[in-house]
């Protein structure tokens, strides 16, 4: 009997497995098929993505972002695939995992802005790495231009990190981006000395450095009839890594080669005229 009953409970097995391999052996076999031709696909796809961007020249920090990102894409809807193989229900998955995503982003609201800020900066490439820029109310040189944020120099060596939100979201000055400058120059001189000749002692000074372009044009000419001063701008073109070096030079010298030919260089000042009363209207005064 207990023979007997051994057989039976073998059998039932058996049967068991039997039905349970002719029900699910299809599914499972075409689930294992699936997620080895998506996972094939996804490393082509992935593969083919870096390939296209790095062709493109899409800055070197998105492209194994993108990549990674087509790579996951496909593997998700093989899951999904696969769980339909099986009968489960995908949307409700999908709609928790979308309010799951939701609630996240939002928790996450600044660094996503950051983040998507850092992708149109990467793309669009407003600045480069070296460039001396004025961003988020900031200035100073590009050390490092990240996803989450962008790393300043300070030309007194402060380093500053500024959200990309801030930076992207913002006017952007890049000193660096043209190859010639123009730098901006206002030299006071007193009413009384000879304009034409401070004109020329100027425009000989200026033309006398080579760091000075031809191309374009020198300007020397009068701006401005100050309270104190009559103002002449002198605008000449530079390198833009010959600047700052220009500039404080030209100070000096021009400052020098205008005293040394006989122009002053005046400082605020005020005339004070001094009216004298009658004196019947000082005696009022002092009643």
């Amino acid at each position: 009997m207990e023979t007997d009953a051994v057989s039976a409970s073998a059998q039932q097995a058996v049967d068991t497995a039997v039905t349970l391999v002719s029900n699910w052996g299809l599914q499972v076999m075409g689930a294992i098929a699936l997620l080895i031709v998506g996972r094939i696909a996804a490393g082509m796809v992935s593969r083919g993505v870096r390939r296209s961007l790095e062709r493109a020249n899409v800055d070197r920090h998105l492209v194994p972002f993108f990549s990674s990102a087509a790579n996951y894409l496909v593997l998700t809807v093989v899951l999904i695939a696969v769980l339909q193989l099986f009968g489960i229900h995908t949307t409700s998955l999908v709609a928790v995992v979308g309010a799951a995503g939701l609630a996240i982003g939002l928790a996450l609201q600044g660094t996503l802005s950051s983040f998507a800020s850092g992708v149109m900066l990467l793309i669009f490439r407003p600045f480069s790495v070296g460039d001396y820029v004025e961003v988020g109310g900031s200035a100073g040189s590009v050390e490092e231009l990240g996803i989450f944020t962008t790393t300043l120099n300070t030309p007194d060596n402060v380093r500053i990190v500024i959200p990309n939100s801030a930076v992207y979201g913002e006017v952007i000055k890049n000193y660096s981006a043209n190859e010639n400058r123009r730098v901006d120059l206002v030299m006071g001189i007193s009413y009384s000395d000879d304009i034409e000749r401070a004109l020329t002692i100027i425009h000989g000074v200026v033309t006398k450095d080579d760091r000075v372009l031809s191309d374009p044009e020198l300007t020397v000419a009068v701006a401005e009839l100050g309270d104190s001063s009559v103002n002449i701008v002198v605008r000449p073109w530079c390198k833009g890594t010959n600047y700052w070096p220009l500039r404080f030079d030209l100070m000096r010298a021009l400052k020098e080669a205008l005293e040394a030919g006989g122009c002053s260089i005046p400082f605020p000042q005020r005339d004070l005229h001094v009216v004298s009363l009658p004196a019947d209207g000082r005696e009022s005064m002092a009643l």
